[in-house]
């Protein structure tokens, strides 16, 4: 048997759970982008709307170290305005797209210098728009633990809820 996923599923997915988030974030204003994210934390991160941008800063700067670009200074999108930080999202998936739409073929492989803390490490930009997909998945699941921690109910956001892979109604039906 034969089972494939694809990097655009994985962006029609991450794509349809950004839009479900981003209409609960309207529907549940500036209040719950403010929902802190606790005592045990580095510091980095303090609110939901810090960790929103963070998820969307992330993209970003995965995209900007494939090409090799200076990093974009992401610290002035305003974490409580739902509006900015899911236009900040959406700029961001944009460049992730042309990205995928673009890269030259023999570049997804060649190792780029990237800085963590004290340490440097070499990775190539196949491994950095992975992690870019993976990194979002993890931290909307913390987003939706900190609501409900917080007294909010975020709604579904799982896969299964998703409409990926979902026959049309009337193929589904005569099965």
């Amino acid at each position: 048997m034969t089972f494939s996923l694809t990097m655009d599923d994985l962006l029609a997915y991450s794509d349809w759970d950004r839009s479900q988030w981003h209409a609960w974030f309207r529907a549940n204003g500036p209040g719950a982008l403010a929902v802190q994210l606790g005592a045990n934390g580095d510091g980095r991160l303090n609110t939901i709307g810090e960790l929103v941008r963070h998820i969307f800063s992330a993209e970003k700067r995965y995209v900007e170290r494939s090409l090799q670009v200076p990093l974009s200074d992401t610290s002035t999108i305003p974490t409580d305005e739902v509006e900015a930080l899911f236009a900040f999202g959406e700029t961001s998936r944009r460049a992730l797209r042309h990205l995928l739409a673009t890269f030259p073929a023999t570049e997804w492989d060649a190792s780029r210098e990237m800085q963590f803390g004290k340490n440097t490490r070499m990775i190539t930009p196949r491994k950095m728009i992975a992690q870019s997909i993976t990194h979002e998945l993890r931290h909307w699941a913390q987003v939706a633990t900190f609501l409900r921690l917080a007294g909010f109910k975020p709604g579904p956001h799982d896969l299964l809820a998703s409409p990926l892979f979902d026959l049309p109604a009337k193929a589904a039906q005569s099965s």
